[in-house]
């Protein structure tokens, strides 16, 4: 067992915090505050390579492993993790979803915008009535011979009005039940698609989360992926790769909050020394710095069996469930070692608790890890 990290993988951990304290650490509050999508920032990370991390350079990609791009969530995440949802939606759910199973032609036109951050992606699987009951696809696409025609309404889209691609999972056979499921490339300005109302949300203010309406929407038939009827094994294939990158921002948001914790407890005096140097703090901050390094286990861990081409369901749902638990306890934890400045926003720990709750419930919420899970552990 070896839990060293190599030297490249060090030097992206190094690029990608220096990124989040110098670009996204500026402006951050403000953001937040105002529900403003970073997209300078995310403009940027595409450029550094980061929208694309586990893409193959011929497609434009950076070509590094999954414990990398795991490395660059965490940092990210530590400041801001409604920047940090746009990385892991593009790599983990995009990019992942259309390099495993599009076709060349799909990467040639989709992908490589896709990698390169010239262009930003969106995954569309959840509806008014399916959100953990996948199965309940409720979007029709009705195959007209050349082109399916697309109708129906996904919910809670990430990236929903920034995309300029999305991938949407829409039910062509109701016989079928999932079998009869598709995933098609939609085009933003595709006739007949609309984008509804930003969402006003407790956390990850400044993430693009919408609601997408899709009244006879012609989609070409070349922008189907896999065969007919691929579409819910390619959700589910595609969500257990997402699990892992929103377990890295889970683990990021609560190394973030106990960064924070940790630097204020040492410089914070009561009773004539450091609050850090009471017990009861002490042995907070000792039970913060136990459990993020559980989760960062779980998660590297998960990664590596993703790196080495093994299965890693089982290991993904189990650092999406814990670590996501993690995020919450911490930064409940870390606002409650700043005291009464805990729950003012200039010192951010007040954004991450509420950012957190986010990954107990996308991609998966932790109750259906558990299912998972259990499944696997019950044979």
């Amino acid at each position: 067992m070896n839990f060293e990290l190599s030297e490249e993988q060090l030097m992206i951990r190094q690029a990608a915090r220096d990124f989040a304290q110098n670009e996204l650490k500026p402006g951050v509050i403000e953001r937040d505050e105002h529900q403003k999508f970073p997209a300078e920032q995310i403009k940027k990370l595409g450029e550094l390579g980061f929208l694309g991390v586990m893409v193959d350079p011929k497609y434009n990609g950076s070509g590094m492993d999954a414990l990398s791009y795991v490395l660059v969530m965490e940092e990210l995440s530590k400041i801001d993790a409604s920047a940090s949802v746009v990385v892991s939606v593009n790599n983990s759910l995009v990019c992942y979803g259309l390099e495993q199973y599009g076709t060349e032609e799909q990467k040639e036109k989709y992908l490589k915008p896709l990698a390169s951050g010239e262009k930003i992606g969106a995954f569309c699987l959840s509806e008014p009535e399916a959100g953990s009951d996948a199965t309940s696809q409720r979007t029709t696409a009705e195959d007209k011979g050349d082109y399916y025609l697309l109708n129906g309404t996904k919910n809670w889209i990430t990236n929903g009005n920034n995309a300029s691609y999305y991938l949407v999972i829409a039910q062509t056979h109701p016989e079928l039940k999932h079998k009869g499921i598709n995933a098609f490339i939609v085009e933003k300005g595709m006739p007949g698609f609309t984008v509804g109302p930003k969402e006003n949300k407790l956390g990850i203010r400044g993430s693009d989360t919408h609601s997408l309406m899709f009244n006879d929407v012609k989609v070409p038939k070349e922008n189907r992926i896999g065969e007919d009827g691929f579409g819910f094994k390619f959700a589910m294939k595609t969500l257990e790769g997402g699990r892992i990158g929103i377990a890295a921002q889970a683990l990021g948001i609560a190394a973030g909050a106990y960064e924070l914790a940790l630097a204020y407890a040492k410089e914070r005096k009561a009773f004539g020394k450091p609050i850090a140097d009471h017990q009861a703090v002490a042995f907070k901050l000792a039970d913060m710095a136990t459990e993020i390094e559980a989760a960062r286990m779980l998660v590297y861990k998960a990664a590596w069996l993703k790196d080495q081409g093994k299965p890693y369901a089982l290991e993904a749902a189990m650092a999406k469930v814990y670590a996501s638990k993690v995020a919450m306890d911490v930064t409940v934890e870390a606002v409650q070692v700043h005291g009464g400045y805990g729950y003012v926003k200039e010192y951010h720990v007040e954004r991450l608790m509420r950012d957190a709750k986010i990954t107990q419930i996308y991609e998966g919420t932790s109750e259906i890890q558990k299912v998972v899970i259990s499944r696997s552990i019950l044979g």
